[in-house]
């Protein structure tokens, strides 16, 4: 019998940080240190990244080249993409054992994963030293992958597929058949349709929603509902197979694929 033999998460926003605040505090923090500042939106837009590429993104925004011109009297160039991006670094390794809380009912999906045999792997848009962090902070609090692929030492980050490669050679998966790559950011989905794994999105907790779990529970049912249609377009704009309401309808959706699975064998 044919069936789904590994899920790939995604961190921040996925799994761990509900809402994904980490990097765009970092991200905030690091351009008001120049006085050029960028909003949290212009964060999320380039979100799941890595984390250089979206300072070189940020920086190309317009009115961002713009801001810096006038204060500096030059356009930006490299040095200063690494400038932000060390600072940027700094102030993420302060604070991202404080974003490793796992999502509401992550840790319980999880388990129902791991009792069918599926594999649980993990890529992300931070870089190892980051995620030597985030790790054990999430273990600590019942979250724990069987394997996590960061860009370093690959070809490039998302959105191309080799995170999720790697992840599969690590895994011993024999077939992108038998994958599914959830996560919170465009960047994520367009990780997985590259890949030609499945590649499903999930709305609360994302990026693409940018709530804490306060502000989501305070919504009013008529204003959660726009909310959450709007990241669902969003994600199935970019390619996604599937976009689930939340981490605890994904055995749900597994059981699908394998009956579609079956089906077509």
């Amino acid at each position: 019998m044919k069936q789904i033999e590994c899920v790939i998460f995604d961190w921040a926003g996925t799994t761990v940080d509900y809402g994904c605040f980490a990097p765009v505090a970092a991200f905030i923090e690091s351009f008001d240190a120049i006085g050029v500042p960028v909003s949290a939106a212009e964060t999320r837009a380039y979100m799941g990244l890595t984390k250089i590429e979206e300072i070189r993104a940020l920086f190309a925004i317009e009115h961002v080249g713009a801001a810096f011109k006038a204060k500096y009297g030059r356009d930006f160039n490299e040095e200063d993409v690494q400038g932000r991006y060390k600072d940027f670094q700094q102030i993420l390794y302060n604070t991202l054992e404080q974003y490793a809380d796992p999502l509401p009912g992550l840790v319980e999906t999880v388990g129902k994963l791991r009792a069918k045999g599926i594999k649980i792997g993990s890529t992300t848009g931070y870089t190892r030293k980051m995620m030597d962090i985030v790790i054990p902070a999430a273990e600590k609090r019942g979250y724990k992958v069987d394997n996590c692929v960061t860009s370093d030492n690959l070809p490039g980050g998302r959105p191309n597929p080799y995170m999720i490669y790697q992840n599969m050679i690590d895994l011993a998966v024999p077939s992108v058949d038998y994958v599914v790559k959830c996560g919170d950011t465009i960047a994520d989905i367009r990780e997985g349709v590259n890949a030609k794994v499945k590649s499903v999105g999930i709305i609360l907790g994302s990026n693409e929603m940018g709530l804490t779990l306060e502000e989501t529970n305070a919504l009013s049912a008529e204003e959660l509902k726009q909310r959450m249609a709007d990241v669902r377009r969003r994600m199935l704009d970019a390619g996604a197979d599937a976009v689930l309401d939340s981490i605890l309808d994904l055995p749900n959706y597994i059981e699908q694929l394998n009956e579609q699975l079956n089906k077509q064998a």
